[in-house]
């Protein structure tokens, strides 16, 4: 659940500086030093195209609906980063710095550099991130939240002294919305298929891991499959169209 610490006064001071991360047509992600502990930043910037007051409904919208979707994601069980405080007047979320953490995209390239292997449970550490991979996504989505970006770069994997490999943590919520529509959340798997092609090489094997643990850990999941094949469907001929 989202935390309050310390007023919006102190907020401005306190992000003067701070190294940027990321940056994309949507806004930026900066660290800085907040209240003592490193903390992440996203900012969202003003579109210029629309009108001002048009702009802050929507951003301010767009905001609320993100953190609301990553608290009904802790709420279920799901690793989240917590969010610390949202300063609405500079479209700002404060949240949880991921320390020593990597995507799961850096993971398995990692791991392919390796030669997939290097280590004796290899086999075994990648059947346990699909494995996580699937139940975490069964789990958001029977709770009704889409996450509208699921990508292997949209994942962290946290080091952890009980896993072979660390626990998972959902990130970037910026696209994410509530919904019970079956197809929303086909295309929310047919978007993480995608990503798994063609990024990662010869990862097939691994997402059919994931959809079979999906399977087993969704109440859901025949109608969300069977969705997902007419998604695939549609993706080819809009392929073969061009």
């Amino acid at each position: 659940n989202a935390e309050y610490m310390g007023s919006p006064d102190s907020l401005e001071m306190e992000t003067c500086e701070g190294v940027l991360l990321s940056q994309g047509a949507e806004g930026r992600i900066f660290l800085v030093n907040f209240l003592s502990r490193p903390t992440v930043v996203k900012e969202r910037f003003e579109k210029k195209y629309r009108h001002p007051t048009l702009d802050a409904k929507l951003t301010k919208q767009r905001i609320t609906t993100e953190v609301r979707c990553m608290a009904r994601c802790r709420k279920a069980g799901i690793e989240t980063p917590c969010v610390y405080f949202v300063d609405s007047r500079s479209n700002r979320i404060y949240m949880e710095y991921l320390a020593d953490s990597i995507t799961v995209k850096q993971f398995l390239f990692n791991r392919a550099q390796e030669g997939g292997s290097g280590e004796p449970d290899s086999d075994v550490v990648l059947s346990q991130l699909a494995h996580k991979l699937g139940l975490t996504i069964s789990k958001m989505h029977d709770n009704d939240i889409v996450h509208g970006d699921l990508t292997t770069s949209n994942f962290m994997v946290r080091p952890s002294p009980t896993d072979l490999f660390g626990s998972l943590v959902m990130i970037d919520f910026g696209l994410s919305y509530t919904s019970s529509v079956t197809e929303d959340k086909a295309v929310d798997l047919y978007v993480l298929e995608r990503a798994f092609i063609s990024t990662h090489p010869r990862s097939e094997h691994l997402f059919k891991e994931v959809l079979q643990a999906y399977s087993r850990g969704s109440r859901k999941a025949y109608a969300v499959l069977d969705k997902l094949s007419a998604v695939r469907q549609r993706g080819r001929k809009k392929s073969m169209i061009g």
